[in-house]
């Protein structure tokens, strides 16, 4: 199927170069203005899972869709996102409406669904992002769908993803997949918004995202029912390209999208460089910190030489962070990375400015080689 039908770009995610592939699925293509799922749209989805699936390739789907699903059964306004009780209420309902559809047509085609729903905390937690991870993989292996949603139930405004594209990005990590597809309502990234501008054209290919590229997302959501946009699209870009994972945009609108995809490869992909580590994937990744340090300009100069964070490079101190937690290294222009704290805020605090040499004094015991080692730092 790959060699004979999947071509060009598109072929990154076939089944011979993707061993694992995460889709992502928006509320504007499962659910119609109604409230209601597009049924015979998600058995053509199904269908081309299956059709990887017999091709060799592993699936983890990314679902929206509960807030809205319930929304229509508690009658509440503006699809449910009026409030966060609101939102919360809705997807307690809707969440077991998604799992009965995607179970029922997942099993109609000889396939076994599982259902995960994750919190911002289960993948921006190390020990806790490795049981995801841990948990996907074994899934997998016994041949079963994972269907992830947020856990929108228990997520507030400030623990939470806040879109599914950047979940998929950091789902795909978790899950050791080559690449993530997310179905859109617009079949890529325009150099402008091809509904505003008539000269608008679609970027077929990005390998590096400048900021020319970023000032081309539009936040807008024309449906009304999802939360990402364009702009949440280019953020999962950049998280799953610092994992060495390819992420392309497609049309999700027509029957068949997945198929349609390999056919014309019509879409924006983000090609991946060359992935980090897993940890400092992990790192490059999350979307939540504990604190900041920041740096002078030698400091800066000596992480962009791969060496590690001294004290004596850090000007300030930011935050409540243990040692362990994750901060963000800020430079004179602004973050350029993130990594595992030594010490934690107040040693920090004691001996930010000073050589080696003088921090036992201030400190009370022998300090450790770096504030934050080279091998628990990623540059941004």
């Amino acid at each position: 199927m790959e060699s004979a039908v999947i071509t060009g770009a598109a072929a990154r995610f076939a089944p011979g170069a993707c061993a694992r592939l995460v889709v992502k699925i928006g509320s504007s293509l499962l659910v119609d203005g109604a409230g209601a799922v597009r049924r015979d749209w998600l058995a053509s989805v199904v269908a081309d899972i299956a059709e990887r699936r017999a091709g060799g390739q592993e699936i983890v789907i990314v679902s929206s869709g509960a807030i809205a699903l319930g929304a229509r059964r508690l009658k509440l306004e503006k699809g449910g996102r009026a409030s966060l009780e609101d939102a919360q209420a809705a997807a307690a309902v809707g969440q077991v409406a998604l799992s009965a559809v995607w179970e029922a047509l997942l099993s109609d085609a000889g396939l076994t669904m599982a259902q995960v729903l994750l919190t911002l905390g289960d993948l921006e937690d190390r020990r806790r992002y490795l049981n995801v991870s841990a948990t996907l993989d074994r899934l997998l292996a016994l041949g079963a769908v994972p269907v992830l949603n947020e856990n929108d139930t228990v997520a507030t405004s400030e623990i939470r993803f806040g879109d599914n594209d950047r979940l998929a990005a950091r789902a795909a990590q978790a899950a050791g997949a080559a690449g993530v597809l997310l179905l859109s309502d617009v079949d890529g990234l325009y150099t402008a918004h091809p509904g505003r501008d008539p000269d608008a054209r679609l970027v077929p290919e990005v390998l590096k995202l400048t900021p020319a590229i970023e000032a081309m997302a539009s936040a807008d959501s024309g449906s009304g029912l999802g939360s990402g946009g364009m702009a949440a699209k280019l953020a999962a870009a950049k998280i799953a390209g610092a994992a060495g994972i390819h992420l392309a945009i497609a049309d999700g609108r027509v029957a068949h999208p997945l198929r349609h995809f390999g056919e014309t490869g019509r879409g924006t992909v983000f090609v991946a460089g060359e992935g980090a580590r897993a940890k400092k994937a992990w790192l490059a990744g999350r979307l939540t910190v504990h604190g900041t340090l920041t740096l002078d300009a030698g400091a800066v100069a000596a992480l962009q030489r791969g060496k590690s964070l001294l004290a004596a490079g850090v000007t300030a101190v930011e935050g409540r962070f243990a040692r362990g937690d994750v901060v963000a290294l800020a430079g004179p222009d602004g973050v350029i990375g993130r990594g595992l704290a030594g010490y934690d805020a107040g040693d920090a605090g004691l001996i930010r400015g000073l050589r080696n040499e003088a921090q036992a004094a201030v400190l009370g015991y022998a300090p450790r080689a770096a504030l934050v080692h080279a091998d628990h730092l990623v540059l941004l």
